[in-house]
């Protein structure tokens, strides 16, 4: 997820156990390469393995071409976004607009996988719209090309996140390729991730929007297919806790002035679900320095703490 799955947040997910992370949208046009953002969302630092690299863009060879660069930087693994259903990717028929054009698609995914060492996998949406549903079309053209797995979010390029996730259109892949299947939509619980593997038969669940501000959902997950229990909600000193880390690694791997700018959408998420987290968020999204983010949040948890510590 661009803008959000940056080193900081993968390597606090990574602690929470999930299985794989991948990085933010890198484009394919090399001119974006150089920039500050795109060399950003490329560093890996002391991130473990494997390390994923996801790349989008239209052209075949310039996507080649990005799969052998990143692998250059350090990625273990190539992932290409064909499921973004952004109007700013979409518009240079990149992303789920390529879901569009099956021949067009085959060419990428063979240009890139015969490109790289690596392994290569695929993201994906069910189709262009609900009356053009072809998850299972392009499923059986990424493993005859080489993908090693395929994730899919159970909705079309149209409905972007809005309605019912298609958790039957997801098991109908999963019959028809014998890659790995990961499903991906509306997975916010253990429980719900219990129900979407036990639907659809997939071999994994991603996890996207349901982390933001979340990120122990991994454990839980983890805790809950394991032993059929659910863990308790994380007390509010471990919320203080992984939020002060997070804030301070933002800080440190954007500087200040990104860093303040960044935490917002972060410390928002976490927030929502917090005893006056909407005047919190509020009151730290118009602070300017890293020193005031800092203290307004040992403040806030200064104040909540003995709330929670009396009951």
């Amino acid at each position: 997820m661009a803008g959000v799955t940056d080193l900081p947040f993968r390597q606090l997910c990574r602690e929470m156990g999930v299985g794989l992370v991948v990085s933010e949208m890198v484009a394919a046009d090399p001119s974006t390469w150089s920039t500050r953002k795109s060399r950003l969302r490329i560093q890996f630092g002391n991130e473990s393995s494997p390390r994923s690299v996801q790349i989008a863009g239209y052209d075949p060879q310039m996507m080649a071409e990005a799969a052998q660069f990143n692998v250059q930087q350090g990625a273990e693994i190539i992932d290409i976004n064909m499921g973004c259903p952004a109007k700013k990717v979409c518009k240079r028929a990149a992303g789920s607009a390529l879901l569009k054009d099956p021949q067009l698609v085959e060419r990428i995914l063979r240009a890139v996988v015969d490109a790289v060492e690596v392994p290569v996998t695929l993201k994906i949406r069910t189709g262009w719209d609900r009356q053009n549903r072809n998850a299972t079309q392009i499923a059986k053209i990424a493993e005859d090309s080489g993908i090693q797995a395929l994730a899919i979010h159970g909705r079309t390029k149209a409905c972007r996140f809005v309605g019912e996730v298609e958790y039957d259109s997801i098991a109908h892949v999963v019959e028809a390729i014998s890659i790995p299947v990961i499903a991906n939509g509306d997975i916010t619980s253990p429980q719900q991730a219990d129900t979407v593997l036990t639907k659809t038969g997939a071999n994994a669940v991603m996890i996207g929007r349901g982390a933001q501000g979340n990120p122990w959902i991994f454990n839980q997950i983890n805790h809950y297919l394991e032993h059929r229990e659910l863990l308790p909600a994380p007390s509010l000193n471990e919320v203080g806790t992984i939020m002060m880390r997070h804030l301070r690694d933002l800080h440190e791997f954007y500087g200040e002035v990104g860093g303040v700018r960044i935490s917002r959408k972060h410390m928002g998420w976490y927030s929502q679900w917090l005893p006056d987290g909407k005047a919190f968020t509020k009151q730290f999204n118009q602070l300017d320095s890293r020193l005031n983010q800092q203290q307004l949040l040992q403040q806030f948890f200064s104040k909540c703490l003995p709330k929670e510590q009396a009951a």
